[in-house]
């Protein structure tokens, strides 16, 4: 297990070739961001070499993998996407799946199933994975189609592929549904990429009722050799919070 910073949560606002010079001064050796299409990727790029870092993820388009009549433009987006993480040295895509459309629940989870098992020769061609994420509704996105992990799960299951996985991300799972260590090391084959932040508040991870030093524990305790992303926005100095984590 090995930890990257979410430039675009943690020094929010800021530059994302700002908050790479601050990384590497303090010691930080990998980062992600979200959105790549309103970004100078290679600016970003030539920041990323220059200082020896590596890019461990970024978003897709946040288009619709339940609605399908935006199957092809989501495929196109990924397309894209994927051209931009080759440039990077990106290999985990992060993608959101869409909101609920209010129609049956079971036929908009067989068109999440069919969108990703076309993503799945795009992703395989490029020797990438996509992370799929379930998001907490009761907090930070209502109407969203995906909440819980178990059905997340499901869906990778189904999909079948090991080039489609599940981001599992602590703080949403925490609010949605708990119990985040069984499922985590339950699951664990199924789990691409983690995101990690304090709740309530979404802040530095020891703000709040989390306790990141077991989490993380278990997760080590398990063959996962990915990484677990810092997605939280800091209520004090985005330094002060990242020092303690450095050799964690």
């Amino acid at each position: 297990m090995k930890l990257s910073v979410c430039t675009d949560a943690v020094f929010y606002g800021q530059e994302t070739t700002q908050a790479l010079s601050q990384l590497s001064e303090i010691g930080w050796r990998a980062f992600e961001f979200w959105s790549w299409w309103d970004k100078d990727v290679e600016v970003i790029l030539q920041a990323k070499e220059r200082l020896g870092l590596t890019a461990v993820s970024h978003c897709t388009h946040f288009i619709s993998l339940v609605d399908e009549a935006q199957r092809d433009a989501y495929i196109e987006g990924l397309q894209a996407t994927i051209e931009t993480a080759k440039r990077l040295g990106v290999k985990t895509i992060i993608s959101q799946v869409g909101d609920d459309l209010g129609i049956s629940r079971a036929v908009q989870k067989q068109c999440l199933v069919a969108g990703l098992k076309t993503a799945v020769s795009y992703l395989q061609n490029a020797n990438m994975q996509l992370v799929i994420e379930p998001l907490n509704i009761l907090v930070d996105h209502p109407g969203y189609f995906l909440i819980a992990s178990d059905e997340g799960f499901e869906i990778i299951e189904e999909v079948n592929s090991p080039h489609v996985k599940l981001l599992f991300d602590i703080y949403h799972q925490q609010i949605s549904e708990g119990h985040l260590i069984r499922r985590i090391v339950d699951n664990i084959d199924k789990i691409g990429h983690f995101h990690a932040a304090g709740n309530p508040g979404r802040h530095e991870l020891d703000f709040g009722e989390l306790n990141y030093s077991e989490i993380f524990k278990a997760i080590r305790a398990t063959d996962y050799d990915g990484y677990v992303g810092l997605e939280y926005f800091p209520q004090n100095d985005p330094i002060s919070g990242l020092m303690p984590l450095i050799e964690h």
